[in-house]
């Protein structure tokens, strides 16, 4: 499988990213954000700080050349994952429903946490089964997702909403102030996925947690 990481100035998971990609046996490359094609299976927009973070998270990012390629990808029906900083490119780009605000403490959060599997009808989380919890770090100043109620309440019915938050013992928490506790998302046809926590810093035992190479192999298998 052909994953194709891309680079913007500020991100700084691309190696992590690649790293767990390439466990996974998939062929990598990164691309720098001024190019205008990619020629890959999966696209990942990793985690950072594209362009400082400037106005807001992703604003800037999604003008970038590389971002009317990730359109034409998605639009032909092609995976894309947005990890963090990806994930709020995402919203930015409109690919994914709703948008992210600073956490409610307006406090950067970084540690391990875990997240709750609400739907696995998705190539993206196939390998977990639903209520199955998965220990991934997070990190991040701005990961408060919020959408209305309307909106909401359509992914939950089209089995959008992915992840939660949550504690060892799977009882949902308000870790940053995101609606109903979500982590990750996707948009209707399952085929674009964006989740806050970093998965591919969860891909050896090493890290304390192999959690987040579980969820990843799903898209390559």
């Amino acid at each position: 499988m052909k994953v194709a990481i891309l680079l913007f100035p500020g991100t700084n998971c691309e190696q992590d990213t690649k790293y767990a990609f390439d466990l996974l046996g998939c062929k990598t490359e990164i691309i720098w954000h001024k190019q205008n094609e990619v020629n890959a299976d999966l696209i990942v927009l990793p985690g950072g700080f594209s362009y400082g973070d400037y106005l807001r998270t992703g604003a800037i990012a999604k003008f970038s050349p590389i971002m009317q390629a990730v359109v034409e990808h998605a639009k032909k029906g092609g995976f894309v994952l947005g990890i963090c900083n990806g994930f709020q490119m995402l919203l930015e780009l409109g690919l994914l429903p709703g948008a992210m605000r600073r956490n409610e403490n307006m406090s950067f959060i970084s540690k391990y946490n875990h997240l709750k599997v609400i739907n696995n009808n998705n190539k993206f989380l196939s390998n977990l089964k639903v209520g199955k919890l998965v220990n991934i770090p997070v990190a991040h100043g701005e990961g408060n997702y919020y959408t209305d109620k309307n909106t909401l309440a359509q992914m939950y019915e089209n089995e959008q909403v992915l992840l939660k938050y949550c504690d060892e013992n799977g009882k949902e928490i308000n870790l940053n102030g995101s609606v109903d506790h979500i982590a990750g998302i996707c948009d209707k046809n399952k085929k674009i996925f964006g989740l806050m926590p970093h998965p591919e810093r969860a891909c050896d035992k090493i890290l304390s947690s192999n959690d987040g190479l579980k969820m990843l192999k799903g898209l390559v298998c």
